[in-house]
């Protein structure tokens, strides 16, 4: 359980040494374009590294590479420490700042994240995990978000203890196990002089999608999604209340032979004959097992970036819903006269 003292010294602890992230615009593109080939290739989640360098409160993302797949020969840490020291011969930032990965409507959530930041933060102290939207971006709303984990999230992952009794103490909950970093996208003078340019080509025609309404099959996901956490979240809840009906069990059983054995301790003692010891009983009634609740959380932290993004999304889609009606109104009124 957590001590007096590690809750002491994480309150003194500061949250993040780094205050916004920095991406060049060359490495969101690749992030971009890696994790939409993988996305419509094959469904799978893609993955990456990041390398850029810290600069006083800001980390700059210059650069990024893909992981290698599970069919490839070479192994995954290998294949980084050769990408970095070609890196570093063509003079290119190389040092290892984080890592991305592609989600789906907000689905990014695991415990295998968790433990892949926990690992990178733990060996980099500065590093982040930067999650790419597809199917958002898909939907014309760009979506790159940083994440860092918080000193309780990693004190806890270290001590591996997610038990109700430590989250008690330190009041931690699904919300306190990452911190959003701010995005900042930069590109240099050139890029900006040439997108204006490329803007000015474009047809006023085309590039024109915001009042598209077919959005009920991405709203019929991301409910069909959230079914499925609130699903797992219901059977977390069933394995715990029969965690607490055993040890209430169990704790009666052992009272019971408790007095059983005062009785006859009693008895005993009444022929003036030496009084049995209890330690038989307590070694027969050992602690049951306190079940963990670090996949609980992780749960409900994925059932609220659900609502949060079906709100947004049902806000939006009601909004174009009213404006097409007002243009289909006007439009009847001008026709019948």
């Amino acid at each position: 359980m957590a001590s007096r003292g590690n809750l002491r010294r994480l309150t003194e602890m500061a949250e993040s040494r780094i205050d916004y992230v920095q991406c060049d615009g060359l490495a969101a593109m690749k992030i971009i374009k890696h994790c939409h080939e993988e996305s419509t290739r094959n469904m799978e989640v893609a993955q990456g590294a990041l390398l850029g360098l810290v600069v006083q409160n800001r980390l700059e993302i210059t650069n990024c590479f893909p992981f290698p797949k599970n069919d490839e020969l070479m192994e995954e840490e290998e294949y980084q420490l050769a990408v970095m020291r070609r890196l570093r011969r063509v003079n290119v930032d190389h040092f290892h700042v984080g890592w991305y990965q592609s989600a789906d409507v907000g689905n990014f959530l695991s415990p295998s994240l968790l433990e892949s930041q926990y690992h990178y933060q733990t060996s980099i102290e500065e590093s982040v995990v930067v999650i790419y939207d597809t199917a958002k971006s898909s939907r014309g709303f760009l979506t790159i978000k940083a994440y860092r984990l918080t000193p309780q999230a990693i004190m806890m992952y270290k001590d591996d203890e997610f038990t109700p009794d430590a989250l008690r103490t330190l009041k931690m909950g699904y919300e306190s196990l990452f911190v959003e970093i701010p995005v900042i996208i930069k590109n240099s003078n050139l890029t900006n002089i040439m997108m204006s340019e490329l803007e000015e080509m474009i047809p006023e025609e085309e590039g024109t999608k915001y009042l598209d309404l077919g959005t009920a099959s991405v709203l019929e996901n991301q409910l069909r999604c959230m079914m499925d956490r609130v699903d797992e979240l219901n059977q977390e809840a069933i394995k715990f209340n029969r965690y607490q009906h055993m040890v209430i069990r169990q704790q009666q059983d052992k009272n019971r032979l408790l007095a059983k054995r005062a009785q006859e301790n009693a008895a005993r003692a009444a022929k003036d004959e030496p009084p049995l010891p209890d330690d038989d009983i307590n070694r027969a009634m050992r602690p049951i097992a306190v079940p963990l609740r670090l996949i609980p959380m992780i749960a409900a932290g994925q059932i609220n970036t659900y609502s949060q993004h079906i709100s947004q999304f049902c806000a939006q889609s009601l909004a174009k819903l009213y404006i097409t009606q007002s243009l289909q109104s006007a439009k009847e009124s001008k026709s019948s006269n």
